[in-house]
């Protein structure tokens, strides 16, 4: 497999072309300011850890694009992040709030670690440090961090404090997906999972299929995966596989989402996989099951040139940010497969990040039925854009989502300007 195929910040560069034809042609320029992030930041973090031993750990911030208003984007504590990573989960922030028409830019961070192998102490500690370390170019109205992978409302809590400390006022819109004891919005932890099974349905409805009784498998049973599973479930799919980074699991009659996250969380390995209820699979058997919707909910790069041939999934949403490469998207279009795109599908999660800002800002506290139905209007305005311009263009989804993200961008750079 090429290299350049596995770099997700080319996928991105690769999906801004695709997307750029099907703007004016004058207007075409403008798409290179979108493959060089605005602002990059890289840290040393020290720790001092149980031990008495000094570790460092490296650390990173960047901010994509401010054009349509402040960066936004989560943090991510994982053991293979990398600069290129985090510049493409930026990018694709970018395109997110686009597609939302969110009055925001994108960003994201990371720390390359695995928090796992951290005391509570120790992860308090590399989180106040990251904080720290950032605290100068972020805030309110510049950059606003939130949660993701291996990160969590507690670790928001321990980085708002920081700030805040720092700032020497209570900065609760510094942060979003904080803990509701300090600034949290209803609805946050289960966002993402939301959006996805909302844009799911979507689909769905749209190609004359339903999700009762449909037969799902989630790719990740970290907090998207599980809500996934739990609102297909509740819908009365057939959740029929699930896995995490040690292995997966398959039950054909169905698999009970609950009682796998019990499982998970009281075992010593905090794994699926051993669940009494179903049969160990690898975690590529998973994505290769005949089922009807597919839910990569992991990391970048799960659908490749590799596998994509055995992928029999019709309708694969995407929890992940950059699961299928570009290779891999074009065939699975060709192949019939309708693919849910990351900046539409997982999307709920920054739409509530951003009622959680605008809460924070305003003093204000909406309740859960408030934020659920406003969910529900802006997810469902967002799909229907992609999909009107996906007919229009008779392209896939993907490419239709970046066309309406893309030309939002550049209609703000036209009148904006660039300054001097």
């Amino acid at each position: 497999m090429a290299q350049q195929e596995l770099n997700p910040f080319d996928s991105f560069c690769t999906q801004i072309d695709k997307a750029g034809k099907f703007i004016p042609e004058e207007d075409r320029k403008y798409l290179q300011l979108l493959k060089h992030p605005q602002r990059i930041y890289q840290f040393a973090l020290p720790v001092i850890m149980d031990s008495g031993e000094i570790k460092i750990f490296p650390g990173y911030r960047v901010q994509h694009s401010d054009i349509r208003g402040p960066t936004k984007g989560g943090i991510r504590f994982h053991p293979q992040v990398n600069l290129d990573e985090v510049k493409a989960l930026a990018s694709w922030m970018t395109m997110k709030t686009a597609v939302l028409n969110l009055p925001y830019g994108g960003a994201k961070g990371g720390v390359r670690v695995n928090p796992k192998e951290l005391s509570s102490r120790e992860l308090e500690s590399l989180s106040r440090r990251y904080a720290a370390a950032v605290a100068k170019f972020i805030g309110p109205e510049v950059d606003i961090p939130a949660p993701d992978v291996y990160t969590s409302p507690q670790i928001m809590a321990w980085m708002t404090d920081t700030y805040s400390m720092m700032a020497g006022k209570t900065a609760t819109a510094a942060f979003t997906g904080k803990p509701m004891e300090f600034g949290g919005s209803h609805g946050r932890s289960e966002a993402t999972a939301r959006g996805l099974f909302l844009c799911t349905q979507y689909v769905c409805e749209r190609l004359g299929k339903s999700i009762l009784n449909a037969r799902v498998a989630v790719q990740g049973y970290g907090n998207a995966g599980y809500n996934s599973a739990r609102f297909m479930s509740e819908a009365g799919a057939k959740v029929v596989a699930v896995s995490d980074s040690i292995g997966a699991i398959y039950n054909a009659g169905g698999l009970d989402w609950e009682g796998v996250l019990n499982y998970k969380q009281s075992n010593a390995r905090r794994t699926v996989t051993g669940f009494p209820g179903g049969e160990n699979i690898s975690g590529q058997d998973l994505l290769e099951l005949d089922v009807d919707i597919l839910v990569p909910a992991a990391l970048e790069n799960a659908i490749t040139s590799e596998n994509v041939s055995r992928i029999k999934a019709p309708v694969i949403a995407e929890a992940a940010n950059g699961p299928v490469t570009p290779e891999a998207d074009m065939l699975l279009y060709k192949n019939g497969k309708t693919v849910i795109p990351d900046i539409l599908a997982n999307s709920g999660g920054v739409l509530v990040s951003y009622y959680e800002w605008v809460q924070n800002r305003n003093g204000d506290h909406w309740s859960e039925e408030y934020i659920d139905d406003r969910l529900q209007r802006w997810m469902k305005a967002a799909f229907d854009n992609v999909w009107q311009l996906k007919v229009k263009h008779s392209v896939d989804m993907r490419t239709a989502a970046g066309v309406l993200a893309v030309t939002r961008i550049v209609n703000t750079y036209k009148v904006r300007g660039i300054w001097p």
